[in-house]
């Protein structure tokens, strides 16, 4: 089955985001969005959204916030979604969303959540 060219899709990237010296969750989840939105809004990436991802628990089966505190130092899922337009296929569009949000986020692991066509 042959792609359409010019397609255009929604890409959703998970970042592992890293924050020191915080006591609680909310100031982990709040201090990972405001670093994450100015890196990109440096590079004129004001249009990526972002959220903390959740996860279900093994345990219980409820989704809790991506959030894990250890030693003061928390480690955050932040989910980064953004629209790629004229993409020649869906994994044109995860190179794209990749590479824009990758030279903002260096260092930053970036893997892919989902991809839907728009």
């Amino acid at each position: 089955m042959a792609e359409e060219e010019g397609g255009d899709y929604h890409v959703v990237l998970e970042a592992a985001w890293i924050v020191y010296n915080v006591d609680s969750e909310d100031d982990a989840i709040n201090i990972a969005i405001a670093e994450a939105g100015k890196r990109l809004n440096r590079h004129g990436l004001d249009y990526v959204d972002i959220d903390v991802g959740f996860y279900e628990c093994p345990e219980c089966g409820e989704e809790v916030e991506g959030v894990w505190i250890v030693a003061n130092t928390a480690l955050v899922r932040l989910l980064l979604s953004m629209r790629v337009f004229n993409a020649e296929s869906e994994e044109h569009a995860i190179r794209i969303a990749k590479y824009e949000i990758g030279q903002a986020l260096e260092d930053v692991p970036l893997e892919v959540v989902e991809v839907t066509p728009l």
